[in-house]
């Protein structure tokens, strides 16, 4: 609880104190009345100043000016009647209890997100001689090193170039379990480094870092409105004024109608309706709920390492029935890793062995998986290597002749080879003119892919796509593997592009949102064409990230099932708020006009049902995770 909600609260506490005692004063008339406009004024005079200055600012319609006439003008009624009080000040105090609780629950989901402002980092630590000195993140250049000491936070995005330790990632991405890094391994900025001191290069500018750009997409969200919050705003706007008239039309109207047919008329009665009726009317449940459910909503997802960039997108994700993801580094690691090996006449080991020896000397990433499985750190003699374009390599490893590649090159040196249609990459091995056996290396499908999608499916997705460049025996298998619906292999960019415009012109439905899931540069143009795009964030390329609308944090797929669960208890919770707001209102206004309805009924119509749609709203900061 923050200062100016502590002392709103020692107001309404002091005003009910006050009202108890100024109620059992044995006074009347004019003395009455000023003993009960001290604990009005109290807890009332912000409203009653912010009204008056609404009128001098030619803005006078909203709910301040409301509160404000149906209070004044119940003391008056309650003058000239020679009744109590206490409704008048019963309004404005539960009114501003109203407004505390609004208060309280904008300033808890705010706390989720302003617990990212935490990971901004204020200074940056750059050896000067034997002593660090601390300087503006902003002006360190790229390529500069910098320290980070125990308990400091990483200031800007870079590769450890000295040191070892374990960063706290939990503002990040929502995750507890800390990563460990050492010399080569690349660190994002906002992390929390909790072990040794670490020497880091940086490699990026502190405005293009990770938590800059973090900074810059949750300040950027609340400008971006949903439908139903611009909704709301432009039915304030022309609901305001039509209650007031409506009002006034009430207390003259009728009064005025009965006089000309001749009878009797109290005029404290029409006027009592009247202000009852503007009471009732306050818009409060609707205008401050509604922007605290989407706030609360994007609040929640930013603790799970989800960003969302607006409420809008939040919207429009409750609605997504196809979830398209692009293949290479979104369901799978991007790393090549030998799946098999399969030998004739040998062991697996001395073929791998063999084969990886062959590949020495290659930067190919499937040279580069033969060596990371094997062991290359030996005796072994290679020698008279040869790269062959488009077909392998040919070498010598101990003396033998090793040949390994494609079908191409065992064709060429008329050596029989299997026909192999394995999914990934088949490396064929002859040694001394005799097949030898072949080995596969591909992509790796991420552990967490295969529970992601059956969490889209029980998240009621309709339809899971995948779009790759791989050729179609590759992407078939990974597809059939992780439970995808539909796969389109072979595709160029564009062509990615294409195939998503051609996924939203066959949806039967313009709510039917179709999203789509990537990281890399090539994924940009795709994330920028979907309904809604997802960017796998923490290695991500920035490109991606620009384009997209939602970020995932921590580059794990499971999230973008959350991200929708969250969304739709968002939705549900907005839909909610609206019908019992307005259903309550009109059935209160009606019993208003007719007489049926006093002011206390009026205090439930409107601080009751705020504080109920205000305490529906924060339900939105529970998510229970799977």
């Amino acid at each position: 609880m923050n200062q100016k909600q502590k002392k709103n609260l020692i107001r309404i506490l002091v005003s009910i104190v006050l009202t108890a005692i100024v109620h059992f004063v044995p006074a009347g008339g004019i003395a009455k009345l000023v003993l009960y406009m001290v604990p009005y004024f109290v807890v009332g005079y912000d409203i009653v100043i912010k009204s008056f200055k609404g009128i001098v600012n030619r803005q006078p319609f909203d709910e301040n000016l409301l509160m404000t006439i149906a209070t004044i003008g119940a003391f008056i009624i309650a003058f000239i009647d020679g009744d109590d009080y206490l409704e008048a000040i019963a309004v404005m105090l539960f009114y501003q209890i109203g407004e505390f609780f609004q208060s309280y629950a904008v300033g808890k989901s705010r706390r989720n997100i302003s617990e990212l402002i935490d990971i901004m980092p204020e200074y940056a630590n750059i050896e000067v001689g034997n002593t660090l000195e601390q300087v503006d993140p902003e002006d360190v250049e790229i390529g500069t090193v910098i320290t980070v000491l125990a308990g400091e936070k990483v200031p800007i995005d870079g590769v450890v170039v000295e040191g070892e330790s374990s960063l706290n990632t939990s503002a990040l991405t929502g995750e507890s379990m800390l990563q460990d890094v050492g010399a080569g391994d690349s660190v994002i900025s906002g992390c929390v480094n909790t072990g040794g001191v670490l020497k880091i290069r940086t490699t990026k500018e502190f405005s293009d870092s990770t938590v800059a750009r973090i900074m810059e997409l949750v300040e950027d969200a609340s400008s971006r409105k949903s439908k139903s919050e611009n909704f709301i705003t432009k039915f304030a706007r022309v609901y305001t004024p039509a209650v007031v008239f409506s009002a006034i039309a009430l207390a003259i109207l009728p009064p005025v109608v009965l006089m000309i047919m001749g009878n009797p008329v109290v005029w404290s009665t029409w006027i009592y309706r009247a202000l009852t009726f503007l009471v009732i009317s306050c818009p409060c449940a609707l205008v401050i709920s509604i922007p605290l459910s989407f706030f609360g909503g994007i609040g929640a997802a930013s603790t799970q390492g989800i960003l969302i960039k607006g409420s809008n997108y939040m919207e429009m994700l409750a609605d997504v029935k196809t979830v398209v993801f692009d293949k290479t580094g979104t369901l799978t690691k991007g790393v090549f890793a030998v799946s098999k090996v399969v030998a004739k006449d040998m062991s697996e080991e001395d073929l791998l062995h063999y084969a990886a020896h062959a590949e020495m000397y290659s930067n190919h990433p499937v040279a580069l998986a033969l060596r990371n499985a094997a062991n290359v750190e030996d005796d072994c003699r290679v020698s008279d290597s040869e790269e062959l374009a488009g077909h392998g390599v040919r070498t010598k490893v101990n003396g033998f002749d090793v040949y390994a590649g494609n079908a191409k090159l065992m064709k060429s040196i008329e050596i029989a080879c299997d026909d192999i249609t394995e999914s990934g990459t088949v490396i064929h091995v002859a040694i001394d003119g005799k097949y030898a056996g072949y080995i596969v290396v591909s992509d790796i499908v991420k552990e967490e892919t295969f529970d992601a999608i059956s969490k889209l499916k029980a998240e009621g997705i309709r339809k899971t796509v995948m779009l790759t460049g791989d050729n179609r025996t590759t992407a078939n298998e990974v597809a059939k593997a992780i439970g995808i619906d539909e796969v389109y292999s072979e595709l160029l960019p564009g062509d990615k592009v294409e195939k998503i415009e051609e996924l939203m012109a066959t949806r039967t439905s313009g709510k039917d949102a179709v999203a789509f899931v990537g990281d890399g540069i090539n994924d940009a143009p795709v994330l920028s064409r979907a309904d809604i795009g997802i960017a796998m964030g923490a290695m991500g390329s920035d490109a991606a990230v620009e384009a997209a609308d939602i970020v995932l944090m921590d580059d794990d797929t499971r999230k973008v099932s959350e991200a929708i669960k969250i969304s739709k208890k968002c939705m549900r919770i907005v839909r909610q708020n609206i019908v019992f707001a307005i259903g309550v209102k009109v059935a209160c206004l009606i019993l208003g006009a007719v007489g049926l309805a006093n002011m206390w009924l009026a205090i439930f119509a409107d601080v009751g049902v705020l504080i109920l749609a205000v305490l529906n709203a924060i339900r939105i900061l529970v998510v229970p995770r799977d």
